[in-house]
């Protein structure tokens, strides 16, 4: 499987345990307030040798520990339409756009994402005519969470450096916790996946690997890795 050589360089953990006195912002999860959202893993993106066929294992763990520990998983894909189809167009070009447009399929949203995710009756399936998940003229995802209570989310999918960085800014300035999981999203090379991680850590979210977000799940409340 290709996996991203991802890392956090040593001056920016500096920088937050001096800022607020930890490396990590958030010390805890508390599994019935927490959503994972899985942005963009179809086809388009999760092909042969990529990136994203290399986060797939990892996905599917926090799909089943969130499951299992009470939280929500949320499966958002690209919608056939654009929020600005002139702009899009203007800005790609009639091509591009396109390609774009069309990059998620039509159709029910389960037969349209990669064929390793199964999701169930209880899990969210969201649709989004933009780049952010976040964004309210993009999809309704902040509100539908919460209403449900939640106020943390774990961000997962494709691309590091667009859909997700994209909807990880505007879950924070909708007022949710946020995570990006370094080892369950994918960009195209390894300088655009850090470049991204290394943005959110210092501005927008915490950045953990699988392994502690799954453990931060099944403690619960009691703080892990801080």
């Amino acid at each position: 499987m290709k996996q991203h050589d991802w890392h956090i360089e040593p001056r920016e953990y500096a920088r937050q345990e001096e800022r607020r006195g930890r490396r990590f912002a958030y010390e805890r999860l508390t599994p019935t307030r927490t959503a994972l959202v899985v942005i963009d893993m179809i086809p388009f993106f999760v092909t042969p040798g990529s990136y994203a066929a290399g986060i797939v294992p990892n996905i599917l763990a926090l799909v089943e520990t969130v499951r299992n520990s009470g939280g929500l998983v949320v499966w958002v894909v690209p919608a056939p339409r654009q929020t600005y189809p002139e702009l899009a167009r203007e800005f790609y070009g009639e091509t591009v756009a396109e390609v774009f447009r069309t990059s998620g399929g039509e159709g029910p949203i389960v037969a349209r994402l990669y064929r390793e995710f199964l999701p169930e009756p209880q899990d969210l399936m969201i649709e989004k005519t933009s780049y952010s998940a976040f964004h309210p003229e993009s999809a309704p995802l902040a509100p539908l969470l919460k209403s449900r209570g939640i106020d943390t989310a774990l961000v997962v999918g494709t691309l590091t450096n667009v859909c997700c960085e994209s909807s990880i800014r505007d879950a924070f300035a909708s007022g949710f916790r946020t995570v990006m999981l370094a080892d369950a999203n994918a960009a195209r090379r390894d300088i655009d996946h850090n470049a991204s991680l290394h943005t959110i850590y210092r501005s927008f979210g915490d950045v953990r690997a699988t392994e502690e977000v799954i453990a931060m799940l099944l403690h619960g409340d009691e703080p892990v890795f801080s």
